[in-house]
């Protein structure tokens, strides 16, 4: 007698493999191979399922368990899920795919054509039909595509193949892939400050509540910043509040990414930039019902679904965090208090300056970083990515080297102050004065040319420990319509997330006088002009702008300022002194020579350098030092360039004549 057996539970195969044995029965032409012997036993495994589309649907094996969690979450109709698992199917099963060009003979594709789909569908039990296929979910969120989607396709519908992105088939198999152009995050949360937390924190949760399954897709964020890296730092710690990772978005999201994020468990974020007053529609993530984050900078605004997108600025750490971040650099917590009330930086920028720094350390053989390496590597611009719009001026000015009045290097001074208190100025004073405070210091440098207006600039830049960008008119100005607002924008939001100081040398070339409107032309120069005198009032950096004329400005710049220096023609001593500053100690000339050029001579510092260069030239080619005839020759050339006459009281007026002489004779030469 035989024993009792147990039951055999039948196993669902995967839903490809039903569709496929569903297939085999209604194909009676095709000649016996391996890709019939492979269908026998697609149909033996599903000889023991009465229904085997509703067991697969009750009960889907392992490796189709993704494929049925996003039928659920897109509402998937039944053909339109056989379509998706054949599609996907022949990307990763060689044989799957040589059984459709079998199946398909004679047009011998090995992906599935709508005919066989909707065959396999039938055979099945489905009441299929072309609509679901063309009009459905899995083809609006990009997860299924024709031939005519990618391609002008000349075959009729039923012979046009249908295809799965390769990301999507690998996430379905998997739950890992990655897009083409799209860089996955996870934040660096033990790095960032503990205010920045705490505020992603607070955003993450009102994103969680304030979220809808529905069409919207959910809740939108404009997350503000001077840098991009800044902003996406961000939303990642948004992302990982909300227990998922980012995928940034460079440009704009093609066809399926929607559905590659919601299986990838990922929040968009999109990367953009606008010019001031630009308003930009955000594309649809069909398939994707979760949170979007933007990372952008301060201007312009984003519509979604016909409402504003929210903004938030990130916020940048107080001076005591900031210390904090400065102290795992360096042992002396005096220096890490210091650098913490005079640098007004995020977290990443400290790591940046902190490992540079300590770069300097090293090459000068410190056990630890000093002050000074600290500034150097601030001052080198690391890591301030301006671009093209601004050129760095890394050299340092010493305190001797500005050769300026008392009274304007006290000015100065007040300036240094003013720029190293700037961030907390206003908050021991009443209401009036913190009222739309901006920690900004806005500096106008007046005088005529050479008297020391940039060398000053680079003085103060050295004495804050900061580096110091000379702002390209050329580059920031365009002739397209809204381009230099663009660039502007751009330029003032880096450089207050870089913590720079920023030069604009003839400044009234940007910011001159608006005039009366006669054409197009001057109406789009006027608001340029607007532009920058809001922007340049809200901009929380310090911009130090020189020009030799105050009257070349609208009247409306002079309220903006902060402070107006004027510089002065030298005075006979300041002359003197420049004269020895510049000459230092390799002339020959007596005391009574540099009394009679600085006495005779009325020129300005910037001037006096290209005399003395050029004498040293001279005296450098007799291998000599600079004696006064060198001096005298320089004096020559630099007047006759700037249309002058040669000053009298230099000496005889032959010597002046000769060396006057000599030089046109060589220059015709």
């Amino acid at each position: 007698m035989n024993a009792p057996g147990h039951p055999h539970v039948a196993i669902v195969p995967s839903l490809h493999a039903l569709s496929l044995a569903a297939l085999h029965a209604i194909d009676i032409n095709a000649e016996r191979g391996a890709e019939e012997q492979w269908l026998d036993g697609q149909v033996r495994a599903c000889e023991m399922l009465a229904q085997p589309l509703q067991a697969w649907l009750a009960a889907p094996p392992a490796e189709d368990g993704l494929l049925h969690a996003l039928a659920g979450a897109l509402h998937l109709q039944p053909v339109e899920l056989i379509a998706v698992a054949l599609a996907a199917a022949v990307e990763t099963d060689a044989m799957a795919g040589r059984v459709i060009a079998w199946l398909q003979a004679p047009v011998g594709a090995s992906r599935p054509s709508v005919g066989l789909v909707l065959a396999a569908a039938r055979a099945l039990g489905v009441d299929a039909s072309l609509h679901a296929i063309l009009e459905g979910a899995a083809r609006e969120t990009g997860l299924l595509m024709l031939d005519s989607d990618m391609e002008v396709s000349r075959r009729p519908l039923p012979e046009q193949s249908l295809q799965v992105p390769l990301p999507l088939v690998m996430a379905l198999r998997d739950g890992f892939a990655r897009w083409p152009g799209v860089r996955l995050e996870r934040a660096d949360h033990a790095g960032a400050a503990p205010s920045l937390r705490e505020a992603t924190a607070r955003q993450a949760h009102a994103l969680k509540n304030g979220s809808s399954i529905g069409s919207t897709g959910g809740n939108t964020l404009a997350i503000r910043s001077g840098h991009p890296r800044e902003a996406r730092s961000a939303a990642a710690l948004i992302a990982h509040e909300l227990g998922m990772q980012t995928a940034l978005f460079e440009h704009e999201p093609a066809k399926g990414a929607g559905v590659w994020l919601a299986l990838m468990g990922a929040v968009p974020v999109l990367c953009m930039e606008l010019a001031p007053g630009d308003s930009r529609k955000l594309p649809k993530l069909p398939g994707y019902l979760g949170p979007v984050l933007i990372a952008c900078g301060p201007d312009g605004s984003f519509e979604r679904d016909g409402d504003t997108v929210a903004s938030w600025r990130v916020p940048l750490p107080h001076a005591a965090e900031r210390s904090g971040l400065w102290a795992a650099h360096t042992p002396d917590a005096a220096l890490a208090d210091q650098l913490g009330r005079q640098y007004r930086y995020d977290a990443a920028r400290i790591q940046q300056i902190g490992r540079a720094a300590r770069y300097q350390a090293s090459l000068d053989g410190a056990p630890h970083i000093r002050r000074e390496h600290i500034g150097s590597a601030a001052r080198s611009g690391v890591a301030a990515e301006l671009g093209t719009l601004a050129e760095l001026l890394p050299e340092n000015i010493a305190d001797n080297a500005l050769i300026i009045p008392p009274t304007l290097r006290e000015g100065l001074l007040s300036l240094r102050q003013r720029c190293e208190l700037r961030e907390n100025l206003a908050a021991a004073l009443g209401p009036s004065a913190r009222t739309r405070y901006k920690p900004g210091v806005r500096a106008l440098l007046v005088g005529p040319s050479g008297t020391g207006k940039t060398l000053a600039a680079g003085w103060l830049a050295t004495q804050l420990g900061l580096p110091l960008y000379r702002v390209d008119a050329a580059s920031v100005t365009s002739k397209y319509i809204g381009e230099t607002e663009k660039n502007l924008a751009q330029l003032f939001a880096r450089a207050e997330h870089a913590e720079v100081v920023l030069l604009f040398d003839e400044a009234d070339s940007l910011f001159g006088k608006r005039t009366d409107v006669k054409e197009s032309n001057d109406r789009f120069a006027n608001a340029q002009t607007n532009y920058l005198l809001q922007r340049i009032e809200s901009f929380e950096g310090i911009a130090i702008l020189t020009s030799n004329s105050r009257s070349r400005f609208d009247s409306a710049f002079t309220r903006r300022l902060d402070v107006i220096l004027d510089f002065p023609q030298p005075t006979p001593d300041e002359r003197r002194a420049l004269w020895v500053g510049h000459l230092g100690e390799a002339h020959v000339l007596s005391g009574g020579d540099l009394n009679r050029i600085a006495t005779a001579c009325d020129l300005a510092g910037g001037h006096i350098r290209n005399v003395v260069l050029a004498a040293a030239a001279r005296s450098r080619h007799q291998n000599r030092h600079i004696n006064y005839a060198d001096v005298l020759s320089g004096i020559v050339a630099e007047c006759r360039k700037l249309g002058r006459q040669v000053p009298a009281g230099l000496g005889s007026s032959s010597t002046a004549a000769n060396i006057s002489g000599s030089t046109s004779d060589s220059t015709e030469a």
